[in-house]
């Protein structure tokens, strides 16, 4: 069984998954893949415990505390490489930002490779499905554009400013199919 409810955040109305133990997903209203990947139905319940524990971390994160990944029992729901790269996405420290390249370059050890495509771990962050906890709005492009978040470029320049990121020195790109 699969479980929702509602969270209103200052950038816009969330919707939260759990599988009662696990939080499975956490998607901005609008946000591209919305709950895609949850297996099931969805039944609507506010009374689980990991909803009100994923709650009051928000309710602390945007309040401008810098809430630990490790407070939240996490279990989203992808295959190998998109759990590596949602794995390295939880080491990125609040209020820093690191390119798609940077990724790369660590999934390409992990799995013992010369190098690794920017543009498959990048499809990977933009199917995080657990966002904002899991930091897939600290990505960056290489040369420092703010491309990319499914919840909308200016949902991530919102959140990398209440993270104290200086946004000056990024850019939102003119034209690109990440948009």
């Amino acid at each position: 069984m699969y479980y929702s409810t509602f969270y209103q955040s200052p950038v816009g109305l969330m919707t939260l998954a759990c599988d009662r133990d696990n939080l499975l997903g956490l998607w901005i209203e609008g946000q591209k893949y919305h709950g895609n990947t949850i297996p099931g139905e969805m039944t609507k319940r506010n009374d689980m415990p990991v909803f009100d524990t994923a709650k009051k971390w928000l309710d602390r994160y945007f309040s401008g505390e810098k809430p630990e990944i490790s407070e939240l029992p996490l279990g989203p729901i992808g295959g190998e490489f998109r759990q590596g790269v949602w794995n390295i996405l939880c080491e990125i420290p609040y209020g820093k930002v690191i390119t798609y390249g940077d990724i790369a370059k660590k999934m390409a050890v992990k799995m013992n490779r010369m190098s690794m495509s920017s543009q498959a771990v990048g499809g990977a962050v933009g199917h995080n499905p657990i966002s904002i906890i899991i930091p897939c709005h600290r990505v960056v492009g290489s040369n420092g554009s703010l491309t990319g978040y499914a919840g909308g470029i200016g949902v991530k320049t919102k959140l990398l400013e209440l993270e104290g990121v200086d946004t000056s020195l990024l850019f939102v790109p003119k034209k690109g199919t990440a948009l």
